[in-house]
């Protein structure tokens, strides 16, 4: 049996029935998974696989938005971050990691926790910044679970000032593993970003209420936040986009949206594989910054709606036949 785990419904402000989990990990770590059920004629379920510093709680919106179309949700809090083990507690607050493939092993975990569980199938997943990198990452792996993939502005590369792009690999080689490597980097603070910025300035959202809400997360629930990234975690997550980058797009059905004014991912890359996706659909959002599914809600209603007509047709269903608050 697994464990239960907190889940703040109050403010995830999901669907109602949802549960989380403590899982373990093959290497010992313990982390946590979220689920939302979907109504009764499940279409299957969305592993919504997040980004750095994001949390369960997150993504309880999105719940209802998969749930409006017939889905289920599950969500997790990587090693590092959430109420998951912190991979330094003496220093809790920096986003932090062993190994970039060490998220494939929380995967891993999650997956099985489905099965046990017996959620609905077909399985489709969501990967936002860097949950895009792991994701893509996981379906290049022989044997996947999978039926389709979505993405939002996926970690498939990582914006470096322009005098320092050409050498960023260099860089991560050099210092990833230094005396450094546990240091902050440049720029970063052990503050959660909704703190450090303000709503005319930040990079998430351009959504007034939904910058009003994660602040509100954050100061309900302290213990789900995290500061910046280590000198390590930048080079571990520069070299797997460059390794990434390398490879052939899986034959996967694929749906991929990037904000129009996106200024964390380095959007050349987005572009790069999607255009070597064969028979996959791309949007970019006019007007939209780094976090699709907490924007303003036209946007927010066009990502989940192409979300949904995928899953739909990956997963062997009629499209049109939708639930009606969809």
């Amino acid at each position: 049996m697994m464990e239960t785990a907190p889940l703040f419904d109050v403010i995830a402000r999901g669907p109602e029935g949802g549960a989380a989990y403590w899982l373990k990990t093959e290497d010992g770590y313990r982390i946590r998974m979220g689920h939302w059920p979907a109504p009764s004629d499940a279409r299957g379920t969305v592993f919504l696989l997040c980004g750095r510093t994001e949390y369960i709680e997150k993504y309880g919106p999105a719940a209802v938005e998969f749930a409006a179309r017939g889905y289920g949700m599950l969500a997790i809090d990587w090693r590092g971050q959430g109420l998951a083990d912190r991979v330094l507690p003496k220093d809790p607050m920096k986003g932090h990691v062993g190994g970039i493939l060490d998220y494939q092993l929380d995967l891993k975990a999650v997956i099985a926790a489905a099965k046990e569980l017996g959620l609905p199938e077909p399985f489709h997943f969501v990967g936002h910044s860097m949950g895009g990198a792991i994701g893509l990452r996981h379906i290049m792996t022989p044997g996947h679970v999978f039926a389709s993939a979505a993405f939002s502005a996926p970690m498939w590369g990582i914006k470096a000032p322009a005098p320092l792009h050409p050498f960023r690999i260099l860089l991560a080689q050099l210092f990833g593993d230094s005396f450094m490597a546990e240091s902050f980097a440049p720029g970063m603070t052990d503050e959660t970003y909704v703190y450090r910025s303000s709503f005319n300035e930040n990079r998430l959202t351009r959504d007034p209420a939904m910058w009003s809400w994660l602040i509100s997360q954050a100061a309900a629930e302290p213990a789900l936040t995290i500061g910046g990234a280590t000198i390590h975690w930048v080079a571990e997550s520069l070299l797997e986009c460059e390794a990434l980058s390398a490879l052939p797009s899986p034959d996967l059905p694929c749906y991929c949206a990037l904000g129009g004014e996106e200024k964390i991912v380095h959007t050349p890359a987005v572009h790069d594989r999607m255009a070597r996706w064969p028979n996959a659909a791309f949007d970019v959002m006019p007007g939209s910054e780094h976090e699709i599914m907490m924007e303003v809600p036209a946007t927010r209603t066009k990502f989940y709606d192409r979300c949904a007509e995928m899953f739909d047709a990956a997963g062997g269903r009629d499209a049109g036949v939708r639930a009606e608050s969809a």
